[in-house]
């Protein structure tokens, strides 16, 4: 068992933190919709999606209210039916007051989607594909919220061989995509069939971590004869599920600095999104909801809940149960996942994790800061090779320039193992994220 689990496929280093994984036992359930859903048109990386509704109009539930404005924006449906009661700016998750469309939910609507136009997929071609992609308002649902039809166009000069499937979710808490290889793996394997085609790739290997064989059993029932698409075990360990760890970890690659996986042949897509377009694309239906882990010690009622996107955030954490003394609501996984400060925003198309804290985990988890005492801990754990103890000593110093230049600042995606480890509880990756912004203002001056 033991060598099982040794030679089972992986990447260097890393850390294995507890998984907290208790809710990838619980089905996906619906979550009742809000008197009011608030949908910003930035949801994505690239420009914001442009409204074509006013207030007053009425919207039903799955209708366009906003279309995308160029190549790397996605469109915006209605999650409900309801009155548009505004276009104006509102607080987001981002901290950043952007333009949203408010709507006030019909309180006895059934709330059936009646937009869609059934397609057979097999008669578009590439690039009828990757527009039919960005008309589902399709974006990266693992959390870097990537518009996804631009994945599907890589440059000529990079012909595309495999499409790696990600269904790690290696972070602690977070079990939506695990319930979805379990619930919807037939619409997991058809949107794998549409990416394919989308992208030009001849094989997609789907990588799980071996703490979920229920997931990989699934798929495996679904999988088509020809070999085309196959599922692979890797081994449980955080962060599996990145980008150049499970390139290394399927196809014994290694992902450049600075490069992205089109330039070795690569296109890499979330279960999720891809389970999602197995769901959407054969209809031409837009996305409207997303399936979201809402867990942490706060939570009373912890599942993964099937979200309208726009819903507030202080609705979910009600019917979830969270208390009223929660003292931190984290957005994503705790590594990597990022602290609000407001409750009073929407849901949107990112959100994969909602993890709630109470005022007792916190105390515990919180410690004194100590200066480094060089144990070469972070050096040990880091996925990419890095050393963040120097680097963490330049970011003190604020030697940004030095950082990037000389020290590979840019190679740090912001894991956290190096906080992780850190017996001095320096906030290592919260100290490099700075240092990064920093970098990238002074070089736009």
């Amino acid at each position: 068992m033991i060598l099982d689990f040794l030679f089972k496929p992986s990447f260097a280093r890393g850390i294995h933190p507890p998984q907290f994984k208790e809710t990838g036992r619980i089905g996906i359930r619906r979550m009742p919709f809000a008197p009011r859903l608030t949908v910003p048109l930035s949801q994505h990386l690239g420009k914001p999606a442009r409204a074509i509704v006013r207030p007053g109009q009425e919207v039903l539930r799955g209708e366009l209210i906003a279309e995308a404005d160029g190549y790397v924006s996605v469109p915006a449906h209605a999650p409900v039916s309801g009155v548009v009661e505004a276009v104006e700016l509102r607080p987001t998750l981002s901290g950043e007051w952007q333009q949203c469309v408010v709507i006030r939910a019909y309180e006895f609507s059934t709330q059936e989607v009646l937009f869609g136009e059934p397609v057979d997929i097999d008669t578009l071609d590439a690039q009828q594909i990757a527009q039919a992609v960005q008309d589902t308002g399709m974006v990266g649902l693992g959390g870097a919220a990537f518009p996804t039809h631009v994945k599907f166009a890589a440059p000529k000069e990079y012909p595309i061989e495999y499409l790696l499937v990600n269904g790690c979710e290696c972070e602690p808490f977070l079990t939506a995509d695990h319930r979805m290889m379990v619930e919807w793996p037939q619409q997991l394997v058809a949107g794998i069939r549409f990416a394919m085609k989308g992208c030009g790739a001849k094989r997609a290997l789907i990588g799980v971590e071996d703490n979920k064989p229920d997931a990989i059993a699934a798929i495996e029932k679904v999988l088509p004869a020809d070999g085309s698409i196959t599922v692979h075990a890797v081994r449980t360990k955080y962060p599996q599920g990145a980008e150049p760890m499970l390139i290394a970890a399927l196809l014994k690659k290694e992902l450049p600095a600075g490069q992205r996986p089109y330039q070795i042949g690569v296109v890499m897509q979330n279960v999720g999104t891809l389970a999602e377009l197995g769901r959407l694309l054969p209809k031409r239906q837009g996305l409207i909801e997303r399936v979201v882990t809402v867990a942490g010690p706060g939570i009373s009622k912890p599942g993964n809940y099937l979200v309208p996107i726009g819903t507030p955030l202080r609705f979910v954490l009600e019917y979830a149960g969270a208390p009223h003394d929660a003292v931190e609501v984290i957005l994503g996984g705790p590594m990597m996942g990022r602290a609000i400060a407001s409750l009073d925003v929407p849901v949107t198309k990112a959100v994969s994790g909602i993890l709630v804290f109470d005022r007792s985990a916190m105390q515990k988890e919180r410690g004194k800061v100590h200066p480094c005492i060089k144990c070469g801990e972070c050096v040990n754990v880091c996925p990419k090779g890095l050393n963040p103890s120097t680097l963490g000593m330049l970011a003190a110093k604020r030697e940004y320039e030095l950082m990037a230049e000389r020290y590979h600042l840019d190679g740090c995606f912001e894991c956290g193992c190096c906080s992780y480890v850190c017996p001095s509880n320096i906030p290592l990756v919260q100290q490099f994220r700075v240092a990064k912004d920093i970098v990238r203002e002074r070089q736009a001056a």
